[in-house]
């Protein structure tokens, strides 16, 4: 896993002015590296409304990993940021981080409304902003959750719960619907109800259920668990990295690839060592890079349809149909929807793992 947070060296630009006179919206990244579909979903989701001024923070401006290979310069420091009035909370490496965590504490403590996304919520709750609080996570995270923090009211099965100015969201795409909640709640109804239909997360609407599938382990995960084990062999896949790429495009391409599923090994490529994204993100690229294919995030979109959708396509297309089902639960998204053509099961780790069992087999069994 470590090797979806590595970081690029490169020259730092200058950060980008933030306007003026919106509510601003804080994204945490950790210093040792932070889930990018976490952090870059609800990101695009802010800054699709003029009512926002989003900015990404962290310890330092200084480059930090994002998962699937990114490298990210945070806009401002925790210490030269303006006052959040939003503070989203993404996966982070350490969720013990100390400035992180005093950070959000502080922000919100001035009265900040926090989003905590995903497994951000042991970031949020180690910052102490969920004490006496009811809370979700990710599915797989619930438990080990509730064992480190039973002063919290742990919930599972919900896409979101709001308490007082604390919103919490399970797994991954889940921030997506949470930072339509704050936009609900901060800048009115029909502004959630324009973005949300702008990116089109399958079944959502302002009115609609917060009820999702209470997940757990199954069987069916075998093929996550295989690629876990068994990276060896994966392909090399670039991601392609131009300015104006949309954030909520990049994030469904590295989460599904090389987080709900360690299908491949992903490195950003483009053609400068570094890029701005649509909504003004700073992100590297190696300009350099041996790959076996490209993917172009949001190249095969199709009109109506969400971010996640064309990865999760090409992952069964080029892998196989089960990883791609286990990724899309790992996500937390609905696929229902999806048609998904490819191999059926993914041989590779599968193979690897019988070779692995023959030759500890074999090894048994050779006379001493």
């Amino acid at each position: 896993m470590s090797r979806n947070y590595t970081i690029a060296p490169g020259r730092i630009p200058p950060p980008r002015p933030l306007p003026e006179g919106r509510i601003n919206v804080a994204v945490v990244l950790g210093h040792r590296g932070s889930v990018a579909a976490d952090a870059l979903a609800p990101f695009e989701v802010f800054a699709r409304s003029a009512g926002f001024a989003v900015f990404t923070v962290a310890a330092r401006r200084t480059p930090v990993a994002l998962s699937g290979g990114l490298t990210i310069v945070a806009d401002r420091t925790f210490d030269d940021a303006p006052p959040a009035d939003v503070v989203v909370v993404p996966a982070v490496v350490d969720p013990e981080e100390t400035a992180a965590r005093h950070y959000i504490s502080s922000r919100s403590g001035h009265g900040a409304l926090v989003l905590s996304v995903c497994a951000g919520a042991k970031l949020a709750a180690a910052s102490g902003v969920l004490r006496d609080r009811t809370a979700t996570s990710f599915w797989d995270a619930i438990d080990g959750l509730a064992d480190a923090y039973p002063d919290t009211r742990w919930v599972a099965g919900k896409r979101y719960v709001e308490d007082a100015n604390i919103i919490s969201t399970a797994g991954v795409t889940s921030g997506v619907v949470g930072a339509l909640k704050v936009v609900e709640r901060l800048a009115g109804r029909p502004e959630a109800a324009r973005i949300g239909a702008e990116v089109a997360f399958p079944g959502w609407t302002p009115e609609g259920t917060t009820d999702i599938p209470a997940h757990g382990r199954r069987l069916s995960d075998l093929p996550y668990l295989l690629d876990v084990a068994f990276p060896y062999f994966q392909p090399r896949i670039g991601v392609r990295l131009g300015d104006g790429v949309g954030e909520l495009d990049l994030a469904a391409v590295v989460e599904v690839y090389a987080g709900s599923s360690f299908a491949a090994h992903l490195v950003p490529v483009g053609d400068t060592s570094y890029i701005t994204s649509r909504h003004g993100l700073t992100l590297f690229a190696h300009t350099a890079a041996r790959v076996e294919r490209e993917i172009r995030p949001g190249k095969d979109r199709r009109p109506g349809e969400f971010a996640f959708d064309p990865p999760l396509r090409d992952l069964a297309a080029h892998t196989d149909r089960a990883t791609a089902r286990v990724a899309a639960k790992f996500a937390e998204y609905p696929d229902d929807h999806l048609r998904l053509d490819g191999a059926a099961w993914p041989w590779r780790p599968t193979i690897l793992a019988a070779l692995t069992l023959t030759v500890a087999i074999a090894v048994g069994f050779a006379p001493g």
